[in-house]
C-alpha cells in the first residue's frame, strides 16, 4: 500500500488500514493521548497511532510526557480533519487514538502470577460490574496502587474501549481478566459488605482477594458465600453507599497503609 502520508496527500491509506485492524482479534481501541502514553510506558504493542493534528499531540508530549516525544514522533500517522469521528465512537478532545494488542505489555508479563499461591499484592474482584467507566476507574486505581490485577465477573467485557478510555490505558500496566465466580484464583477471599466487621480492624493479606459488588445489585449470592471475610468500610450514618471506584480506592489504600514505606 502507498503511504499517501509521506507524499502530502490526505492520508486516506491510513484510514482504511485502521479499520482492518481494527477487526482482527485480541485489537483493542487506545482513545486519547494519556491512553496511549500509558499504553507506551508499560509497553503495549501498538500496530496504528494517528491524530489529526499531530504537532499538537507532540507538543502536549512536550509538556505531559516529554519520555515518550521521540518515540510518538516517529508512531503518530497524520489524517484529515474529521477522521477519528468515523474510526472512533467518541474521540477524545487530544485528538489521539491509537489500536493497541491485548495481552501485550507489562500485564502480559504479570498474568500468570494471577492464579500462583505466591501473590505480592491483591486481586481486585468486580462481581458483575455494569458502569464502565467504574471499571476503567478500578483498573486505574489497580495499577497505582500496585494490585496484582483486576478481575470481572458477569457479561461486561473489561477490555471494552470505554473502560480502557476511563482507564488511561493502564489494562497494560496490570492484568485485567473476565473470570466466572467458579474459576477464581484460590486465596483468603474478602468481601465488601454492608453487614462485615470494620475494614479498619482487619489486616488485609498481599494474596487476598478483595471482591465488590456491582453498583446496582451488590455482590451476588455465590461470591458472597465463598467469601472467607465479611469486611465493611466505614460510613457516616443515614449515608447509603460509596461509588464502587470509591471504595475500591479506599480498600486498597487500607492494604497498603499496613506495608512498610516504600514496599510498593
Amino acid at each position: 500500500m502507498t503511504d499517501e502520508a509521506t507524499e502530502g496527500a490526505p492520508d486516506t491509506g491510513t484510514a482504511h488500514r485502521w479499520r482492518a485492524l481494527a477487526g482482527e482479534p485480541g485489537v483493542v481501541v487506545l482513545d486519547g493521548f494519556h491512553a496511549l502514553k500509558h499504553a507506551l510506558r508499560f509497553g503495549a504493542e501498538i500496530p496504528l497511532a494517528v491524530s489529526e493534528d499531530p504537532t499538537a499531540a507532540l507538543a502536549l508530549a512536550g509538556r505531559l510526557a516529554p519520555d515518550l516525544t521521540d518515540r510518538l514522533a516517529g508512531l503518530l500517522r497524520p489524517v484529515p480533519p474529521g477522521t477519528l469521528g468515523r474510526l472512533v465512537p467518541r474521540p477524545h478532545p487530544t485528538g489521539v487514538a491509537a489500536l493497541a494488542v491485548r495481552g501485550t505489555g507489562e500485564a502480559g508479563t504479570l498474568a500468570p502470577a494471577v492464579d500462583t499461591g505466591r501473590r505480592t499484592a491483591p486481586l481486585v474482584v468486580l462481581d458483575a460490574p455494569r458502569h464502565l467507566g467504574n471499571l476503567g476507574a478500578v483498573v486505574r486505581l489497580a495499577a497505582g496502587c500496585g494490585a496484582a490485577g483486576v478481575l470481572t465477573t458477569g457479561t461486561v467485557d473489561p477490555w471494552h474501549p470505554a473502560a480502557v478510555r476511563a482507564a488511561a490505558g493502564l489494562h497494560f500496566a496490570v492484568p485485567v481478566q473476565h473470570r466466572e465466580p467458579a474459576e477464581l484464583p484460590a486465596g483468603p477471599l474478602y468481601a465488601l459488605d454492608p453487614e462485615g466487621a470494620d475494614l479498619r480492624t482487619r489486616t488485609l493479606p498481599d494474596d487476598a482477594l478483595l471482591a465488590f459488588g456491582s453498583e446496582r445489585q451488590g455482590l451476588g449470592a455465590e461470591l458472597r458465600a465463598r467469601a472467607d471475610h465479611l469486611v465493611a468500610l466505614p460510613m457516616r450514618p443515614r449515608v447509603s453507599s460509596y461509588n464502587l471506584a470509591t471504595s475500591v480506592a479506599m480498600t486498597l489504600y487500607h492494604w497498603s497503609a499496613q506495608r512498610p514505606p516504600g514496599s510498593a
